[in-house]
């Protein structure tokens, strides 16, 4: 399964505006700069997080980003279905049923396995990303820090962090 750049664009925005002072707010350009990202195409994905109440939108020339909830309230699973959507990343188009040579349809009473086991694995893997939430991520993350992506971080958000009035 390949998921689009967009849900690693996602994880690392969100994650980043998890590190927002209170009333604190990042523009979509500001988050793409720290990412190296197309501003364009990552506001896309803004909006969509925006959309599904994962984030909340400051408009204004002070404006921006910020979480609508807590870290710990927003898991994986959250992010990649508002990026990518809920539909299964495997879709039958029952091809089993084409070709020459057809037999009874009594056959195709039963869904197709390769279907079921495809799905199967599919909802192993919402699973896994549901139990992982944001603030898990931080926790890992520090870890294994020896003190400089923190650093990295900090130091951009002084100087692009906008603040408003919560």
């Amino acid at each position: 399964m390949k998921m689009g750049d967009g849900v690693e664009q996602a994880i690392h925005s969100v994650a980043m505006l998890s590190g927002l002072s209170e009333g604190g707010v990042l523009s979509a350009a500001a988050l793409a700069e720290f990412h190296g990202v197309s501003t364009s195409y990552l506001l896309k994905h803004l909006q969509a997080l925006s959309g599904a109440g994962i984030l909340d939108t400051v408009p204004g020339p002070k404006g921006g980003y910020r979480l609508a909830k807590a870290p710990k309230e927003i898991s994986l699973l959250d992010i990649v279905l508002a990026v990518e959507g809920s539909q299964p990343a495997f879709r039958c188009a029952e091809i089993r049923q084409r070709g020459p040579n057809p037999v009874s349809d009594r056959l195709f009473a039963q869904p197709c396995t390769i279907n079921a086991a495809m799905l199967k694995a599919e909802r192993i893997y919402r699973a896994e990303l549901a139990k992982t939430s944001l603030a898990d991520i931080g926790i890992e993350l520090a870890a294994v820090d020896d003190g400089s992506i923190a650093a990295r971080g900090c130091a951009f958000l002084e100087i692009h962090e906008r603040k408003t009035a919560r």
